[in-house]
């Protein structure tokens, strides 16, 4: 009976040892996780990952390359203390070094010890432990000699331990008091009694202190073998934070000839660069989703970028050649301009060294750049001369129908009247692009015999193609426009048994060119209705309802949202648009006539 007894417990111990063994085995596992999870890494650790390249798109966006030798931890990793913004999909890391191979990228809030700069008496007492002082307290005892032992924590480690699962990380929790040894014994002193403190042999102001930083971990596999103090790495990206912009200074000399210099001022609000090579892109960048942030960022880590790269800022995509309406290539039908718009002042930055065209983008590329966040910079891109000629645009949209106008409210006829105003000619050249490279949208600064002349906007104008840069309005050409009923005809024509009559119209536009040279002018003159003859070879031309034909700049006037256009309307009238291009001699006067006609509904 007791042979069986002890071959049970026996057997009971043979059965518990597994147990016990995977007990064991879990609590060294936890530990080991704890210990993983609660070491805290050293400021001194975190390696710096040199930025070596940048390609700057004018929207914002940049690709970024970092690459360098960096110290690895005790692991054999590399510790970035920097965690980029990327677009999603735009993210890759990679390791440069034969000996080690990257397996994976890890993100996420780790607890730094940072050395600072002590600024209180806490602080001056929490990073001298062992040292001797003398202490006076506010309760006017008489100063005593101490040394300081330790201001009791509890660590991040004992928090986790203790605390219940899925609780989040926490930094450690200092007690308010401070142990000093005393004669008599250990004293325990609350630090607000503390009032002065004597370093007998003087302290040290340093202090390091725990805080949470995001931090992103190169994991490297050195294929078994030991892992060296250094791995050259490297990573990749897109987001925005830096910005060029471009602008033109244009000297003309009045013969045709014209002598244009293009800068870039540069806004970094991403991070320091030091001699780095940027590649400046002329051209529209396509990001499918550079509405989404890539995960390995974290959430919490959203950039503040200043008004230079919002979307909702009226310069955002002022010169990023993405708006049509700002994507001027000069045809013989149709002529696109839009306003300038102001810049800021920036320092000069370093010479171009080269450039070249990459599919339908094209880089200039700067050696030796160094900018930190925050600064901005002035590069001179390219100088070169281009052919030109002077042209003398008038352009005169279509007004609003009788019927129409009558049902403006007294606002909106104030600002069809400023609309429809006396209309003026604009001075503009036109530039022929001959050089290795297009015309990007950017504030033009005109010069003439080395006066200033005008600001205006240079439109993206491709290789080889003509683009228009307004000067001023032509004071010394007047224009005058005159519309007149020639005929009425009441029930012209029946349709869906309704009548609808036709008004047939004439017009007349009188230019004078009082300037002391021969002008070439190009007159255009947008109608509704359908266009019946033009005098003086007008190209006369009706427009689908598609193409717009508002006026010479394309699209529908503002007015024209006003109105609940009925649908009989676009059955009987169109869109016309007559364009005439001549010479005027100095002092002569020319009448352009045309005639169009119009239906109504009685």
């Amino acid at each position: 009976m007791k042979n069986a007894t002890k071959k049970n417990s026996t057997t009971n111990k043979l059965k518990q040892k597994p147990l016990m063994c995977i007990l064991l085995l879990f609590g060294i596992c936890s530990a080991l996780s704890v210990s993983v999870i609660a070491d805290e890494i050293g400021q001194d650790a975190l390696a710096n990952m040199p930025v070596r390249e940048v390609t700057v798109f004018k929207d914002g966006h940049v690709f970024v390359l970092h690459e360098g030798k960096v110290p690895t931890d005790d692991n054999g990793d590399v510790v970035l203390d920097y965690l980029p913004r990327p677009i999603i999909g735009t993210f890759w890391a990679y390791s440069a070094d034969e000996r080690a191979k990257l397996s994976a990228v890890v993100s996420g809030k780790r607890i730094v010890s940072v050395k600072r700069t002590a600024l209180e008496i806490r602080e001056l007492i929490e990073g001298n432990p062992g040292a001797k002082v003398r202490i006076k307290e506010d309760d006017k005892q008489q100063p005593y000699d101490a040394t300081i032992l330790r201001i009791p924590k509890i660590t991040s480690e004992e928090l986790r331990r203790t605390n219940p699962p899925g609780t989040e990380d926490r930094l450690p929790q200092r007690a308010d008091i401070v142990l000093l040894k005393v004669a008599e014994g250990v004293k325990a002193v609350e630090m607000g009694r503390i009032e002065e403190i004597t370093f007998l042999d003087g302290p040290n102001d340093g202090i390091e202190r725990e805080e949470f930083r995001n931090l992103m971990t190169l994991k490297l596999d050195w294929k078994k073998e030991k892992s060296a103090k250094t791995a050259n790495v490297g990573m990749v990206y897109v987001q925005k934070g830096i910005r060029w912009i471009p602008n033109y200074n244009v000297e003309i000399d009045g013969q045709g000839n014209a002598v244009l210099k293009l800068q870039a001022t540069l806004i970094n609000e991403l991070a320091d660069i030091e001699n780095v090579k940027a590649h400046l892109v002329i051209g529209v960048p396509s990001f499918a989703f550079k509405d989404t942030v890539d995960p390995i960022s974290l959430q919490d880590t959203v950039v503040g970028l200043s008004r230079h790269f919002r979307e909702d800022n009226q310069t955002a995509f002022a010169f990023s050649n993405a708006i049509m309406s700002q994507s001027a290539v000069y045809n013989e039908d149709r002529d696109r301009s839009a306003a300038s718009r102001p810049r800021d002042e920036i320092n000069l930055g370093p010479e171009v060294t080269g450039s070249l065209k990459n599919e339908d983008l094209y880089v200039f590329t700067l050696d030796h750049v160094t900018l930190k966040k925050g600064q901005r910079m002035v590069v001179p891109i390219a100088e070169f001369k281009l052919k030109y000629r002077d042209v003398f645009a008038l352009d005169l949209p279509f007004g609003p129908p009788p019927e129409v106008r009558h049902r403006f409210n007294s606002e909106q006829q104030r600002r069809l009247a400023q609309i429809m105003n006396t209309p003026k000619v604009i001075h503009k050249i036109r530039l022929t692009n001959d050089s290795d490279y297009p015309l990007t949208t950017a504030p033009a600064l005109i010069f003439r015999n080395g006066r200033i002349i005008a600001q205006g906007m240079m439109t993206y104008t491709a290789i080889g193609a003509k683009g228009d840069l307004d000067l001023t309005t032509a004071v010394d050409i007047s224009a005058e426009k005159t519309d007149k009923e020639s005929e009425r005809t009441p029930n012209a024509v029946t349709w869906l048994n309704d009548k609808y009559s036709k008004t047939d119209m004439v017009g007349t536009i009188k230019i004078t060119n009082r300037r002391q040279d021969k002008v070439y002018l190009e007159v255009t003159r947008s109608i509704l209705g359908q266009l019946d003859s033009a005098t003086e070879k007008g190209l006369v031309e009706q427009l689908g309802w598609n193409e717009g034909g508002g006026s010479a700049n394309n699209g529908f006037p503002t007015w024209w949202h006003w109105h609940n256009w009925p649908y009989w309307w676009y059955h009987f009238n169109g869109i016309g648009r007559i364009t005439w291009k001549l010479e005027l001699e100095p002092e002569k006067t020319i009448n352009l006539q045309y005639k169009w006609n119009y239906y109504w509904r009685q």
